[in-house]
């Protein structure tokens, strides 16, 4: 009988320490879904990540090769308050197409998956990953908006020269992964609705002196729409975007915003806006027609 209670309190303090061993080891998850923007887990801590929004080109290049050299990427949550967590990701049941997740930094996402803590650092298992992307469905109410920059040649190029026409502008850079995938999609609206009045625009956050670079992405992604150079996050914010690529808004024929759609355009929605857009501006057109007929007289 003492034998079998010596066994049972060795086995009482073998399971404590088991899960205490666990518990330190940050083996203790909790699913969660969670809101935020592909870091470096080492260069987001830096000073300038401070002073200007994560997503620069070099600060794109720069997360990427971190990530090929091995030093993980984090999802930076930031709450109302603006304080920040960095969850350092971990390979969950998401199917991640490359080795790392260095060609995701910068963008901003919503991951779903176990989160832990281990040695004061907090991690996340990526169990499913999604794009933040959303197309408003109601109008928005705006004032004319203008948007003036340098076209592939160097001419200065205005919004506003397209009064009368529905503008779809489109913020990318070379560098932006999304931006890529959605090119094909935005390269179909051209070509379906120009003779409807429609013009893609393609404002890129790639500098002026980053004109080979763009055109070597165009050739290669076979843009057929007018490409500007050096759009900013404050171009942006002017069209009531944020600050993350890939971001489009419809203009329409008054010079207005008419609809926004932030991420990657999903092209069913966009054409269902331009329909809607087009059957207006039909409408409208007809019902002067018929007031100045009815003003002719018999």
């Amino acid at each position: 009988m003492k034998q079998l209670t010596v066994k049972l309190s060795f086995g009482f303090v073998l399971l404590f320490a088991l899960c205490f061993f666990a518990k330190a080891q940050g083996t203790d998850t909790k699913e969660i879904k969670l809101v935020g923007q592909i870091v470096c887990s080492v260069c987001w801590f830096e000073d300038d990540r401070k002073k200007v929004p994560y997503g620069t080109e070099e600060d794109i290049a720069c997360a990427k090769r971190c990530a090929k050299s091995g030093i993980p990427s984090a999802l930076a949550v930031t709450d109302e308050k603006g304080d920040t967590k960095l969850y350092i990701l971990e390979k969950g049941k998401f199917a991640l197409k490359e080795k790392n997740w260095g060609d995701l930094s910068g963008q901003r996402v919503e991951i779903s998956g176990g989160t832990r803590d281990e040695k004061d650092k907090l991690f996340v298992k990526v169990d499913a990953l999604s794009f933040l992307e959303q197309a408003d469905e109601k109008p928005i109410i705006s004032n004319e908006v203008e948007l003036v920059l340098k076209d592939l040649s160097g001419v200065e190029q205005r919004l506003s020269a397209y009064r009368g026409r529905v503008v779809v502008l489109n913020f990318w850079a070379t560098w932006c992964v999304p931006c890529k995938e959605e090119m094909p999609d935005l390269a179909k609206i051209q070509n379906e609705y120009a003779a409807l009045g429609v013009q893609v625009i393609g404002a890129t956050a790639d500098a002026q002196d980053e004109r080979a670079k763009v055109l070597q992405f165009i050739q290669k992604n076979k843009i057929n729409f007018p490409v500007w150079l050096g759009a900013t996050t404050d171009n942006m914010k002017a069209f009531h975007l944020g600050q993350t690529l890939p971001a489009t808004v419809i203009i329409g024929r008054a010079g207005k915003i008419v609809y926004q759609i932030k991420g990657i355009i999903k092209p069913k929605e966009l054409r269902s806006h331009l329909d809607k857009l087009l059957t207006v501006n039909v409408a409208e057109n007809d019902t002067k027609e018929q007031k100045r007929s009815s003003a002719v007289p018999a």
